[in-house]
């Protein structure tokens, strides 16, 4: 029961939390003052979702499916994406704030690149 315990904690909190604090993040007004750098919302969005990929293939990766990484890798990416995407229709029902098809392609795009970056990287471990 303590390793099940510390195996959730471990592997699964860190995606609970973080996408718990995606979400609150969205719930509020947009910030007033953003940088003033082009494109910097939709960085801002790819490398949020870059770390959420890395954080569900990580997870994903203590499950049976782990043996294949193909599996892992879309089912990463896909956790990822369409929270961003779910993100996006939340922010449609927050005063002040609006989503944007651009902002889910980004939110997408990072998920795949953190979990490219993160499967390239282990694999050369």
């Amino acid at each position: 029961m303590a390793r099940v315990f510390k195996y959730l904690l471990y592997y699964w909190l860190p995606v609970f939390i973080y996408c718990l604090l995606i979400f609150l993040q969205s719930s509020y007004p947009s910030p007033q003052t953003v940088p003033d750098i082009p494109h910097m919302d939709k960085f801002l969005h790819f490398v949020v979702y870059g770390i959420l990929g890395i954080l569900f293939f990580r997870a994903y990766s203590t499950l049976r499916i782990k043996n294949n990484v193909n599996l892992t890798i879309i089912i990463s990416i896909l956790s990822s994406g369409l929270y961003g995407i779910s993100d996006e229709l939340h922010q449609y029902f927050v005063p002040y704030r609006e989503a944007e098809l651009m902002d889910a392609l980004a939110n997408l795009l990072g998920s795949i690149g953190g979990v490219t970056v993160y499967f390239l990287s282990r694999r050369r471990c």
